[in-house]
C-alpha cells in the first residue's frame, strides 16, 4: 500500500497521537497527550498517512543504553501501531525501515523496545537482549536465610524530595548494569514520578520510599497498594513500580521493607534477574518468579555498537552477520577489542537479531547454538565467543517506554 511516512506538523500532532489510541484501543487523556508532547521531540515521531489521515505511528525517545564497559546512544522505540482498518498492508514494515534509517542518520547505533506482541519484532532484526522476571510473591511465606538483622532505615518521602534523592541512586546503579537507560529530569518528572489517577488501575497512590544507611540514600522503592478485603480478611497487594539498590545489603533491606507492609497478601511487580533475592530467601518458590522476554534490541550500526562495548578477553572471533533490513551491517566482522570489518575466515554465522541477544550478555553463544540460532564453522569458536561476550551479571532494563 502506498502511504506517506513523515513527521507531523505542529497542527497535525494531536490527531496523529490519537491514531496511537485507536491502534491500541485505549483512550488517551488530555494530560497524557500534553505529557507525550513534552517528552517526544516531534522530529522523532513518524506517522504513516493515507492521504490526510494518520493510519500508523512509531516514535523513538533518545537514550543512552548501558552496555558492558560503557554506554551507547539508543533510540527507545515506542508508540508503534497501525489502525485496524489498515493492517496487513505492509505499513508497519515501511515504518520500521524508515525508523532504522532515521536512527542511523542520527548516529544512534542501537534501537530498543518493549514489545506489545513478542512475535512482531524478530522479523525486523530485533533480538531478546535483557529478559525480565515477574514476581507474584506470597508475603506470608517471606523469610530471609541467615538473616543478619535489619540495617538502615526506610523513609516515605513526597514527590518533590523523591525528585532530588532518587535520580543519583538510579544513576549509580545504571553505570554498572547493562540494559539500564539514561533517565532525564524530564522523564523522571513526566513518567516515573508522575501519578495520575487513571494510571493506578484500581490501586492507590504511588509511594516513594528511600532506604538510608547511616543517613545516606542507598536504595529506593516505588509502589502502590491495591486494597482488597474478603470476609473481613485483608487480601491486598503491593504493586511494585520500581526498586533500585546500590548494594546487595540495600537490596535485602528494600525487600524486607516491602514484605513487611501490613495487611498485604501478595507482592507483585517486575524483578531484576540479577537480583540476589532468589537466593536470599528461605522459600524461593514462594516468590513465584516468571521469566518474560523483557527488552528487545536492534543493532542499527554494527560497527559503532561493537566498538562501543568492552569484551571480557583479549581474543577475537570472526562472524558472518546476516542483515536483510540494514544491508550496511551484513558481512564479516571481527568481534573483540579490535572489532571491525575483516576479510578473515569466518568462524561463526548468525543473524543480526541473534547477535543482539548476546550483545548485552543475556545469552551466550552456546545457548544460541543449542537453539539453532548460530552455526559454528570453526571448532572452538562458540566457546571463545562466549568468553569474549561474558558479563559479570545479567542485563536488566527497569524503564518503561
Amino acid at each position: 500500500m502506498s502511504v506517506e511516512i513523515r513527521s507531523p506538523s505542529e497542527d497535525e500532532l494531536r490527531q496523529a497521537m490519537k491514531a496511537v489510541e485507536a491502534a491500541f484501543g485505549e483512550e488517551q487523556k488530555e494530560e497524557d497527550l500534553d505529557r507525550h508532547q513534552k517528552a517526544m521531540p516531534r522530529d522523532r515521531f513518524l506517522v504513516a498517512y493515507d492521504g490526510a489521515i494518520p493510519v500508523g505511528t512509531t516514535a523513538s525517545l533518545p537514550f543512552e543504553l548501558t552496555v558492558p564497559g560503557g554506554a551507547v546512544a539508543a533510540g527507545g522505540v515506542t508508540w508503534v501501531g497501525v489502525l485496524p482498518s489498515h493492517r496487513r498492508r505492509g505499513i508497519l514494515t515501511q515504518m520500521m525501515k524508515r525508523q532504522l534509517d532515521d536512527l542511523r542518520e542520527r548516529g544512534e547505533p542501537l534501537a530498543i523496545l518493549w514489545a506489545s506482541e513478542a512475535a512482531i519484532y524478530g522479523r525486523f532484526g530485533y533480538g531478546i537482549s535483557a529478559p525480565t522476571v515477574q514476581l507474584d510473591a506470597d508475603r506470608s511465606r517471606f523469610s530471609l536465610r541467615d538473616d543478619p538483622g535489619p540495617k538502615g532505615a526506610v523513609r516515605l518521602i513526597d514527590r518533590e524530595e523523591a525528585a532530588r534523592v532518587l535520580p543519583p541512586i538510579y544513576d549509580a546503579v545504571r553505570a554498572r548494569v547493562p540494559g539500564f537507560t539514561s533517565r532525564s529530569e524530564l522523564l523522571w518528572d513526566l513518567y516515573r514520578l508522575a501519578d495520575p489517577e487513571h494510571w493506578r488501575r484500581g490501586a492507590g497512590p504511588k509511594f516513594y520510599a528511600v532506604l538510608e544507611f547511616d543517613g545516606e540514600p542507598v536504595g529506593y522503592a516505588l509502589y502502590r497498594i491495591k486494597l482488597d478485603w474478603q470476609e473481613g480478611f485483608a487480601k491486598s497487594q503491593v504493586k511494585v513500580v520500581e526498586t533500585c539498590a546500590t548494594s546487595d545489603a540495600a537490596e535485602r533491606e528494600l525487600w524486607r521493607f516491602l514484605f513487611g507492609i501490613d495487611l498485604i497478601e501478595r507482592i507483585q511487580g517486575r524483578h531484576d534477574p540479577g537480583s540476589p533475592l532468589f537466593l536470599m530467601v528461605v522459600d524461593p518458590r514462594s516468590l513465584k518468579l516468571r521469566v518474560t522476554e523483557g527488552l528487545w534490541l536492534r543493532l542499527v550500526d554494527l560497527d559503532a555498537a561493537l566498538t562501543g562495548r568492552t569484551y571480557a578477553t583479549d581474543d577475537s572471533v570472526v562472524m558472518d552477520v546476516r542483515d536483510e533490513l540494514c544491508p550496511w551491517n551484513a558481512g564479516r566482522w571481527r568481534m573483540g577489542t579490535d572489532a571491525g570489518r575483516t576479510d578473515d575466515d569466518v568462524e561463526l554465522e548468525l543473524d543480526v537479531a541473534d547477535l543482539a541477544s548476546a550483545y548485552l550478555g543475556a545469552f551466550d553463544f552456546g545457548r544460541l547454538a543449542a537453539a539453532q540460532r548460530v552455526r559454528e564453522l570453526k571448532s572452538g569458536a562458540l566457546g571463545r565467543a562466549t568468553e569474549l561476550f561474558r558479563t559479570s551479571r545479567p542485563p536488566f532494563c527497569p524503564e518503561d517506554f
